[in-house]
């Protein structure tokens, strides 16, 4: 049955069955929809799915970057930890060349700090043991997804030379906040995979309820984002009643993975959090328990909050694409000035990034 059900997704001709029914839809105004997961982007871009959409469909990419929304405070933090008190400091790839108001962790590598590259939690938990005579920490950056692995391994007797810098974000209060500032108009969503995996179809029911706002949850294949815009286009055309749909029945269960929400918040607290090119956002932060504090590498190197930090660089449109107010062909430094090789602003830098999606497939209608 499995099987069947990853021959469908993949089939170009079911592609090209729902795109026809979604065509067929009449809706009785222009719509927005919003999603908020990099790789929706990338299968977006280089399937060339905006090209299939009727025309009164308007497709944005929200903030669904975890690297491209880390603060720059963050960033300046976990710099100066590994320059002032000389500590091995450990962080994913992605945020290895995010620019930040002294510069990226590769441009302080460079001069001499001991910053390194890991692939997991647990790599940052190995090298702790492995160098027991220094510090190390680590920059823990994502959402719920990357969350639950790194509150895994720092529950599991994680060595004392260890701490974190946190950047960790929640998806479903980063929608109510985008719907109660209203902006941007938003119709629908279509909400992350990966993340949804986690908290489950559940922790959305918010929109449905209180905003009226159609969703749906959808996986990552070109198919799956296209059966997404179906079902919104369907609820707002009143075909369907509003709610939030799980497309993402394969891997997405009701109230997600009970699991992984309990180590989450058996580490974690709720908290506000610093969106880079959006400001704090009240709720939508994960930080230590005080039991935890220790593990906090701020509290133990006793760092302050740096508000004169740089989030966003001059002429960079990063903050309005954070926030679907602006495209990435409409920053005039897309492609030019600021490229992958070469990332200006930190939505070129990961490969979650929606101007680093844009530039790979640039061309693709």
């Amino acid at each position: 049955m499995k099987n069947d059900v990853f021959e469908r997704i993949k089939d170009p001709h079911f592609v090209e069955t729902v795109a026809k029914e979604l065509n067929e839809i009449t809706l009785p105004r222009e719509v927005t929809l919003m999603h908020v997961c990099g790789t929706h982007e990338h299968t977006i871009a280089r399937a060339g799915l905006r090209s299939l959409l009727p025309e009164k469909i308007r497709l944005i990419a929200g903030p669904g970057c975890p690297v491209c929304v880390c603060s720059a405070v963050e960033i300046d933090m976990a710099i100066a930890i590994a320059v002032e008190h000389g500590v091995i400091l450990t962080t994913f790839g992605d945020m290895f060349r995010v620019p930040a108001t002294r510069g990226s962790m590769e441009s302080f590598k460079a001069r001499g700090a001991d910053i390194r590259v890991v692939y997991s939690p647990m790599d940052a938990v190995e090298i702790a043991r492995a160098n027991p005579s220094r510090e190390v920490v680590f920059m823990a950056v994502g959402f719920e997804t990357t969350a639950a692995p790194i509150a895994a391994a720092l529950l599991d007797d994680p060595p004392k030379n260890l701490s974190c810098v946190t950047s960790l974000k929640l998806v479903p209060p980063a929608l109510r906040f985008l719907l109660d500032r209203g902006a941007t108009e938003i119709d629908g969503f279509i909400l992350p995979g990966h993340v949804s995996t986690i908290i489950g179809r559940t922790a959305y029911l918010f929109l449905e309820d209180e905003y009226r706002v159609p969703s749906a949850i959808a996986g990552f294949e070109a198919v799956d984002v296209l059966m997404a815009v179906k079902s919104i286009a369907r609820q707002i055309a009143e075909l369907a009643p509003l709610g939030v749909d799980n497309l993402y029945t394969r891997a997405v269960r009701e109230n997600g993975n009970g699991k992984a929400l309990e180590a989450i918040y058996e580490l974690f607290e709720t908290g506000d959090a610093n969106w880079r090119g959006i400001g704090v956002i009240p709720g939508t932060g994960l930080r230590f328990k005080e039991k935890y504090r220790n593990l906090d590498a701020s509290y133990r190197f006793g760092l302050e909050w740096n508000d004169d930090a740089l989030e966003i660089l001059p002429g960079c449109l990063c903050d309005k694409v954070i926030l679907g107010e602006a495209e990435p062909e409409e920053c005039p430094l897309f492609a030019t000035e600021c490229t992958p090789r070469k990332p200006y602003g930190p939505c070129m830098v990961s490969n979650e990034g929606t101007c680093s999606a844009r530039y790979k497939y640039r061309g693709i209608s």
